[in-house]
């Protein structure tokens, strides 16, 4: 029989661990244990913690991405995970992901590639579709708003430039950023990509808005296509 959590002494048991010692200290099994709550006769709820972070395929083993990934019934095939612990990381999960994302960046002035793409990657770098934006600003950089293009099915998006520079138009923007994900996690532009960008960048000339650069996200990092040109 596996030893209980009210066995174990105070001050290893994760809840009265964090009141004593403060959240950092914990392991992440630890802050998993927490959040599952409660075990089952044959596993306490740090068990069931370490078994979860065995499904991590990654090669940086305490990295916790890989938890977003997980669907509710994944979860639920390790016995003593039901449909409520399941949801309740997935909405942890949620919570961690929408702290790190940038909300309030109207009018922010965009100066580089990486202050747009600091915006976005959080929200963008785990999307299982490849999704298509166009940031549009101001002829100073201000950021007016974010829209969504296009969303494809997996790993390919299909639009056209008229979508593209259609709400561009409406605004009478000055100058637009497009943005899309690799779900792959690998932010490479592909030819395809490339030569997209050269025919919208075009169209724009022609409609007086100037195409600043294409941002294409990753998993972990970003590529700008404006920035690898000769």
């Amino acid at each position: 029989m596996p030893i209980k959590m009210k066995e174990l002494p105070k001050s290893e048991r994760p809840y009265e661990k964090l009141e004593l010692y403060g959240e950092k200290t914990l392991t992440n099994a630890e802050l998993l244990a927490i959040i599952i709550k409660a075990g089952t006769k044959e596993e306490t709820a740090l068990g069931l913690a370490q078994k979860i972070l065995k499904l991590n395929n990654n090669q940086e083993k305490d990295n916790l991405n890989f938890l977003r990934e997980l669907t509710v019934e994944e979860f639920m095939k390790i016995k003593g995970i039901g449909k409520v612990k399941a949801i309740q990381i997935k909405a942890v999960c949620e919570i961690a992901s929408r702290m790190n994302t940038v909300t309030n960046y109207k009018q922010k002035q965009i100066k580089k590639p990486q202050d747009i793409a600091e915006i976005l990657i959080e929200k963008m770098r785990f999307e299982k579709q490849e999704i298509l934006k166009v940031a549009i600003l101001d002829n100073r950089n201000h950021l007016l708003k974010i829209k969504d293009i296009a969303i494809g099915s997996g790993n390919f998006v299909v639009t056209t430039i008229k979508s593209v520079l259609n709400e561009a138009v409406k605004v009478e923007a000055a100058k637009i950023i497009l943005i899309h994900n690799h779900p792959s996690g690998d932010p490479t532009p592909s030819n395809a990509d490339i030569e997209f960008t050269k025919k919208v960048e075009k169209a724009s000339e022609i409609l007086g808005i100037q195409l600043l650069d294409h941002i294409v996200i990753g998993k972990n990092n970003y590529i700008s296509i404006f920035s690898q040109r000769a």
